[in-house]
């Protein structure tokens, strides 16, 4: 370390690896220590997927390296470091007493969790710990809480409109840019295996990365996932090819085919970037931008650009409200009082539903899937079988390279499991197998026929979809956008709405 007694230490997590946060903004090169530290609670807190460890623990390393490069005095904790503590709070006590100050200064952790963890021992050591909003999002968290006011329903739609209007993004003057805000309706069609695929780029592993894998082979050999061949980029400069990449092969057919899946093909045109835009090796509106000059430019169509901008500005922005609106308490929600235990095919992909073998089987191998694959296949499931959105909400922060429990929670609690009762959707995002035979080519290489919507063959998204209904009556009878679903059913023969409950029994019975 080149700093004698340094003022104070700036304290950058994992998710900060951008030099652009707030914390080393407002830092002095020659007055400040820069503290990173790798430690146990955060790599265990969740059981994390192999490669999301290797991935943030390699990031962080090279980040550290590039800050040390541009002149910082960085104090950086590897894991397996003879006197690492394990905690954050520990490393930040340890550095504070050997440097002699009781003065840091962080960006807000994306986590409640962490910001109550840091903010508790921080009073109870008199430390002066200052923290500062994370401004790497578009909308404050006082912006957020004003749009709130006095509306009935908070939905999305009308939130990215506001976005669109702070950003300009898309806009001619005051109005969309095509004359309608949202393409979503062309946005809908299902895929074909097709040569202008592209893979994301791979970016062959360094020494620090190797040191990275092995360390996590040794430290973490029972966690989910595969961690080899690992892939991604860990620095700026990797994630901004990855980036150019998306925008030259994918983007323009993006939109087309955003909710397809295709057996054999885990990316299709999806632009695999949300581990760096949330980790912070590529900033949201960067990622915008260029998305908005393919249009500009004539290389990608408005309803992919608008589509994929729609999902940074838009849905991860209003996830991030929803989250910080809501906690703490938001993760225990649980609308439907459902209590059954996630099934044991979840960390293992061993189900004879293709669908379901075929989401799972991409999570353990590459820490993602797409929007389509976790809300209307593995959410779907569990939200239809009766699983405690505790567990299923543990799950998804476990296991995918881009999960953090600031968008991942109000993705699962809200939206996936409708287990906050509505405050995110205005409707549970229940479907039969008619969607997922619709959206993908899963159902014709299944063992079960989702014609079928009954007895030991059917698909098991059929009775369970109606059974799901019925068992939840109480709580979704009155929904408007369920009436015609209900009187469906009441329709039915008795004999065939027994047909269906008994075979959704044999499914959770079995389960």
């Amino acid at each position: 370390m080149r700093l004698q007694t340094p003022e104070r230490i700036v304290l950058v997590l994992g998710d900060q690896l951008s030099p652009d946060i707030s914390s080393l903004q407002t830092a002095n090169k020659n007055k400040d220590l820069i503290l990173m530290a790798e430690v146990a609670d955060e790599a265990n807190y969740v059981p994390h997927h192999k490669k999301k460890i290797g991935f943030l623990l390699s990031a962080m390393r090279h980040f550290a390296g590039e800050l040390s490069d541009e002149g910082w005095t960085v104090r950086y904790i590897k894991l397996d470091a003879p006197d690492n503590t394990g905690s954050l709070e520990g490393e930040l006590e340890r550095a504070l007493n050997e440097v002699g100050t009781r003065s840091a200064v962080m960006t807000e952790a994306g986590e409640h969790r962490l910001i109550e963890a840091m903010s508790s021992w921080a009073r109870n050591n008199s430390i002066h710990l200052e923290v500062l909003e994370d401004h790497r999002f578009i909308c404050t968290h006082a912006e957020f809480r004003e749009w709130t006011k006095d509306r009935k329903q908070l939905r999305m739609e009308y939130f990215y409109r506001d976005m669109r209007r702070k950003t300009e993004l898309l806009m001619d003057g005051d109005k969309p840019e095509g004359g309608q805000w949202n393409f979503d309706a062309e946005n809908r069609k299902p895929a074909k295996n097709s040569s202008l695929m592209q893979q994301p780029v791979r970016t062959e592993t360094d020494t620090i990365t190797n040191e990275v894998l092995e360390l996590v082979e040794e430290r973490f050999p029972e966690n989910f996932g595969t961690l080899r061949p690992f892939w991604f980029a860990v620095t700026r400069e990797g994630a901004l090819e990855a980036l150019d990449a998306f925008i030259e092969h994918c983007l323009p057919c993006f939109g087309d085919f955003q909710d397809a899946m295709l057996e054999n093909q885990k990316f299709l045109f999806h632009s695999v970037l949300s581990q760096y835009i949330n980790a912070g090796l590529l900033q949201p509106l960067e990622v915008c931008r260029k998305a908005e000059a393919a249009w500009y430019s004539g290389h990608a169509p408005l309803n992919a650009v608008e589509g994929y901008i729609r999902q940074i500005i838009g849905w991860r922005e209003y996830v991030r409200g929803i989250y910080w609106l809501k906690m703490p308490g938001y993760t225990e929600e649980n609308f439907f009082n459902a209590t059954r235990e996630l099934p044991a095919f979840y960390w293992t992909g061993e189900t004879e539903m293709a669908c379901m073998a075929a989401a799972i089987g991409q999570t353990r191998d590459e820490a993602y899937a797409h929007h389509i694959q976790r809300l209307m296949v593995t959410g779907n499931f569990a939200m239809l079988a009766g699983v405690d959105p505790q567990q299923v909400h543990e799950w998804y922060l476990a296991v995918y390279a881009d999960a953090y429990e600031w968008v991942e929670a109000p993705n699962v609690i809200g939206m996936s499991q409708f287990a906050d009762g509505g405050f995110l959707g205005s409707k549970p995002y229940a479907a039969s197998g008619n969607y997922i035979n619709k959206m993908s080519d899963h159902c014709r290489s299944c063992r079960y026929d989702v014609k079928q919507k009954t007895g030991p063959d059917a698909c098991p998204f059929n009775p369970l979809y109606w059974d799901f209904l019925v068992r939840n009556e109480g709580q979704l009878r009155s929904n408007p956008r369920l009436g015609q679903t209900y009187r469906t059913w009441y329709k039915m023969s008795d004999t065939k709405r027994q047909a269906y409950l008994e075979s959704a029994k044999a499914i959770l019975d079995a389960m």
